[in-house]
This record gives structure tokens, C-alpha cells and sequence, in this order.
């Protein structure tokens, strides 16, 4: 299985910060955003691994390959020419061909360790996964979930608060199926111009339509999302805890 990280973003709503660099190679204590990532899914045996860059790409590949030699695994760049006008859909559509058996896709902004990886793993018994959080309520910026028991019905950001049982956190787990079906709805959507201005959970949500999309829930186990300077303060912090 190999892990596919979308990480051709810039950051935007951390300007300045993200002005000379992208997102993904943010300090978080002391080791770049996506180090950290890589970090927990060696530390789980994963070896294969697929970037997605676009933003700062030449900054990006010095950084992965350091990486790679830390860590011991094998790093491939996928580049996005589109990053700046088209949405992340197309990131995932640029690395359609390596989705080629099992695979975890995975935000390039989240931050976790292996306990989190793990616990994912252990939950994903369908071809189709997505990690979940429950909470005591949702904000306009979570890309929130609508479930039927314990099969995924929606998922996006603009959902009615009322209906919604979770927000997913950004890890996907493709197996089996699942991957042939996730690479037809991604074309679909780029061929009927849809998805260039869509974020990728929408293929997700297309994708519930036509085969059943389990969850895995992460419990307590800490993870940060780092979208916004606020974000970044609360990610290092969390990992100074874990560092100790």
C-alpha cells in the first residue's frame, strides 16, 4: 500500500508565513509539516510514497529528498501545473496513475502520529474508508460527514449542521475496488469540467453513491488540521507534547 499526499498548495490563509515557502514545509517543532506526516507512516512500515507538489516544487523535492533518506523510502513527485486555478480535485486527478492498488490519500496540512495511522488501519474494512472525528459541533471551514450507521452518505463542507454525525479529517483509504472507482469518478469530473474548481471529497461523495464508504473514527487521538496562523500556533504546541 502506498501513501499519495497532496501537498501542491501554497497556504493562503497563512500569508505571510507561507509567502517564500509552501504549506507542507511549515516548522512543526522542529520537523517540516509533511516530515512529520511521512515520519508517522514509516514509523506503520509504509515505504512507497507519491507528493503531489505544486507550489514551491523545487523547495519541496530538496526537502523530500532528505526525507527519503531519513526515513529510509521511496519518495515520487507528481507536479500540478494547475495548482493556482484549479482546486484539489485536479491535484488528485494529476496522480490518477498511481493509483494503481491499495492506497491512503492523505491532506498535505494534517499533522499526527503513528497512533493515528494505526488506529485508521485497523478500521478499514471496505475498499472504501474515511478517517472521521466526532465532536460536539461543526464550523463553516470542516469538510463534515452525513452517515447511514456506519456507512458514509455525504460528505462536504456546506452540509446542514443538523444532519451532520462527523467531519472527516482528511486520511482516505483506497482498497480493492475502491481505487478503480475513486480514478473513474475523479475523470468523470475532470472530463465534465466539474472538478476544477472542486475539492476532491466531492468525488468522495459521488464515489458513496455507487459503493459503500466505511469510516474509521480516531477517538481522542490528537491530530491538527493546519489551515490558518491559529492552526499552526496549536499544531506546534501539540507536538511539543509529543516531543517531551
Amino acid at each position: 500500500m502506498k501513501v499519495i499526499i497532496l501537498g501542491a498548495g501554497q497556504g493562503r490563509r497563512l500569508l505571510p508565513l507561507t509567502e517564500s515557502v509552501p504549506k507542507a514545509l511549515l516548522d512543526i517543532g522542529g520537523r517540516t509539516l509533511v516530515g512529520r506526516q511521512i515520519d508517522a507512516f514509516a514509523a506503520c512500515g509504509f515505504k512507497e510514497f507519491v507528493v503531489i507538489t505544486g507550489y514551491g516544487s523545487a523547495l519541496m523535492e530538496s526537502e523530500l529528498e532528505e526525507i527519503s533518506k531519513a526515513d529510509g523510502v521511496n519518495i515520487k513527485v507528481v507536479f500540478n501545473p494547475f495548482f493556482s486555478v484549479a482546486d484539489n480535485l485536479a491535484s488528485c486527478w494529476m496522480a490518477r496513475h498511481e493509483m494503481d492498488g491499495d492506497f491512503i490519500q492523505v491532506n498535505g496540512d494534517n499533522v499526527f502520529q503513528a497512533d493515528l495511522v494505526q488506529t485508521i488501519l485497523d478500521n478499514c474494512d471496505r475498499d472504501v474508508t474515511v478517517a472521521i472525528n466526532r465532536k460536539p459541533e461543526y464550523d463553516s471551514d470542516d469538510m463534515k460527514v452525513m452517515m447511514d450507521g456506519d456507512r458514509l452518505t455525504e460528505v462536504g463542507k456546506r452540509l446542514p449542521l443538523e444532519a451532520v454525525d462527523a467531519e472527516a479529517i482528511g486520511i482516505y483509504v483506497f482498497k480493492g475496488e475502491g481505487g478503480t472507482k475513486y480514478r473513474q469518478v475523479l475523470e468523470n469530473s475532470m472530463r465534465d469540467g466539474t472538478g476544477i474548481k472542486q475539492w476532491f471529497p466531492a468525488a468522495v461523495a459521488l464515489l458513496a453513491k455507487l459503493t459503500e464508504v466505511g469510516v474509521a473514527d480516531v477517538g481522542d487521538i490528537e491530530w491538527s488540521e493546519v489551515d490558518f496562523p491559529v492552526d499552526l500556533q496549536t499544531a506546534r504546541q501539540m507536538v511539543a507534547g509529543w516531543d517531551k
